[in-house]
């Protein structure tokens, strides 16, 4: 197996002032409290596990008007030194996207813009796959929060083949709660998530899925970071470490309780700054 080529660098945005201040997906609650001590020690915890994976953290300061600022994996799209921000569907995130555009600037990135009548929310709903031998392929998650014509301008945008999945659970209301890359042959995969088309679109793309129970999707399993083989999880059901580790994978479960309770996991915390997609022909197509 070759490991993923990217995954060894990470944005991350501290949790000032996160918290479930509104409700735009079912996890979200009025009610629910964030702990912010424990919401700031489970943040650390998995930036320290990230570094001792051996990935390099890079931080996006925090905002007081847009509590998921936190959730960087919905920035945009990251390829080399190429910016895709995010249009965000709900007004409650949209203040988040000025913020990340003026960041990747910053940083001597590229930002090139989507139409502004499509909405996509970046890595959230978008994540590259480069099967062994082949090109890369970009899977882009659509329906709740991101729009499949956006699938067609991030292919102009990004010059990759980009693969458009409908999603069709709301619990699982991003493409990362339901797809996660491994290496070149192998996946976590959610099809509790999917539609019966995409789920023949990940069968042709990935040779080895590791197919989650429906009661492991809904505990965030896809919802985690690979560096290199170590897999920092949300949660690690036995029966997937298990698996993972008969792959040679290390499985490292992080907490972060506090953040599950707006939506979001391992995966949502953070956004790979080491991508590059390799423009090839859509194997699953050709």
């Amino acid at each position: 197996m070759a490991e993923l080529s990217w995954g060894r660098r990470f944005l991350v945005c501290p949790p000032e002032h996160f918290g479930v201040l509104y409700e735009i997906n079912p996890w979200m609650r009025h009610e629910v409290t964030v702990d912010p001590d424990e919401a700031h020690r489970q943040w650390d915890g998995l930036v320290a596990a990230l570094r001792q994976a051996g990935a390099e953290v890079e931080v996006l300061p925090a905002h007081p008007e847009v509590p998921d600022l936190v959730f960087t994996a919905n920035a945009g799209i990251v390829n080399g030194r190429q910016f895709v921000p995010s249009h965000f569907r709900f007004p409650e995130r949209q203040g988040e996207t000025p913020i990340n555009a003026a960041w990747f600037a910053e940083q001597g990135f590229t930002v090139d813009r989507l139409p502004e009548h499509l909405d996509h929310e970046g890595a959230g709903d978008a994540l590259p796959f480069t099967p062994a031998g082949g090109g890369t392929v970009l899977v882009s998650g659509y329906s709740f929060r991101s729009d499949a014509a956006a699938s067609g301008a991030l292919g102009d945008l990004l010059g990759c083949p980009v693969r458009p999945v409908q999603l069709v659970d709301e619990r699982l209301y991003h493409l990362d709660l339901t797809f996660c890359p491994l290496d070149d042959r192998r996946a976590l995969c959610a099809p509790l998530g999917w539609d019966r088309y995409g789920r023949t679109v990940i069968e042709a793309l990935v040779p080895e899925p590791l197919w989650l129970e429906d009661e492991e999707a809904l505990a965030f399993t896809a919802n985690s970071v690979v560096v290199g083989t170590t897999i920092l999880m949300p949660h690690v059901p036995s029966r997937v470490g298990r698996q993972l580790e008969a792959w040679g994978f290390t499985p490292v479960e992080v907490p972060i309780g506090e953040f599950l309770k707006a939506g979001g996991g391992c995966r949502c915390l953070t956004l790979a700054l080491d991508v590059v997609l390799t423009p090839a022909v859509d194997p699953t197509t050709a």
